[in-house]
């Protein structure tokens, strides 16, 4: 793929016998918004260090504005990268006031005119007297976005900039910062442990594990067909069901529907796309019933297996019914 912003070639990096980044792949055009998903210490930030300059690969390439900024003998710091940062923890300096921390990394002279543009574009207009303490989570995350923007970068790292958001303001904070980092066609990189976040916010996203990059794509791509089990567990809530393929059917212990798959395989069916009937005479039983507001999960024990079915909260199966179970056919995907 072509590579307008930045480029990845094998790069890695360790601390002493710890291997935190594997021979990373990673290529993002100019205006995509890409996640980094994956558990915790799977590498994520580590790249984005890696990516910003504060951390030096110790073998690969890192290309970035189609010019080469680390590599063997090739070395460009930070404060040359045109790079803006938010950090987890905002990292704002707590003695100056907001205008202060905004106009931070700026030329005397720019100071004056840009920070009120951005302090405006982050809504923070008469705030730039006030010192961080004196402000919410929310409004410190807005100064260090609006920190970050200041130089005008044409590239945004966030390094899971919602994690000390409270819960029940996080997915409007996020939805809002994604608004004004769209509107400047800027291109972002986010690292997040949340599914939910990536799934929400990005055009691709590069799922890591234990240091490596295991699958890129659309969010669609990733939850519809994952690489492997591990990446199909991580995205969500999965069953895995053995079948065999007869004539472009798969056939299931569930039913048999259109699909495609490798011998030996199991097929990943998504709990949505398992449909629950009630019927005495049913083959399966509910065992568990967890309501959830705009949908349910069941859990359906069936041959002495245990599937799981998301279903909208209209549809009401009580629990220990027996059902019948029908398999969507839009979700076959082997494994």
């Amino acid at each position: 793929m072509a590579c307008g912003m930045i480029c990845l070639h094998g790069v890695s990096k360790s601390y002493g016998n710890v291997r935190a980044v594997h021979e990373a792949q990673l290529c993002v055009e100019r205006g995509e918004f890409v996640a980094l998903l994956g558990p915790s210490g799977c590498g994520k930030t580590t790249l984005l260090r890696l990516i910003a300059g504060f951390e030096e690969p110790n073998a690969g390439e890192v290309r970035l504005h189609e010019a080469t900024v680390a590599a063997s003998g090739n070395w460009t710091p930070p404060e040359r990268r045109r790079v803006g940062m938010v950090f987890q923890d905002y990292a704002l300096f707590p003695h100056l006031t907001v205008a202060e921390n905004v106009g931070f990394g700026l030329r005397r002279r720019e100071r004056a005119t840009r920070v009120p543009i951005v302090l405006a574009l982050v809504d923070l207009c008469g705030l730039g007297g006030r010192y961080p303490h004196e402000l919410s989570g929310g409004q410190q995350q807005r100064v260090a976005l609006a920190r970050a923007l200041a130089p005008g970068p044409e590239l945004v790292l966030l390094d899971e900039p919602w994690s000390n958001i409270d819960p029940h303001l996080r997915g409007s904070m996020r939805d809002e910062i994604a608004r004004i980092l769209r509107g400047l066609g800027v291109t972002v990189v986010l690292v997040t442990h949340d599914r939910e976040e990536a799934f929400s916010l990005a055009d691709r996203i590069a799922l890591m594990r234990e240091g490596t990059i295991v699958q890129e794509g659309s969010p669609e791509a990733l939850y519809l067909t994952p690489a492997n089990r591990w990446a199909a567990e991580f995205v969500g809530a999965a069953n895995f069901i053995s079948g065999r393929l007869a004539a472009g059917v798969v056939r299931t212990s569930i039913g048999s529907f259109p699909g495609a798959i490798a011998n030996g395989s199991d097929v990943l069916v998504r709990p949505e796309q398992l449909e629950l009937t009630p019927d005495p005479s049913g083959p399966a039983r509910v065992v568990a019933r967890e309501f959830r507001g705009h949908d349910v999960f069941y859990r359906v024990l069936l041959h002495g297996v245990e599937l799981v079915s998301q279903r909208p909260s209209t549809e009401n199966v009580p629990l220990g019914a027996k059902v019948s179970i029908r398999v969507h056919e839009r979700q076959s995907a082997p494994l």
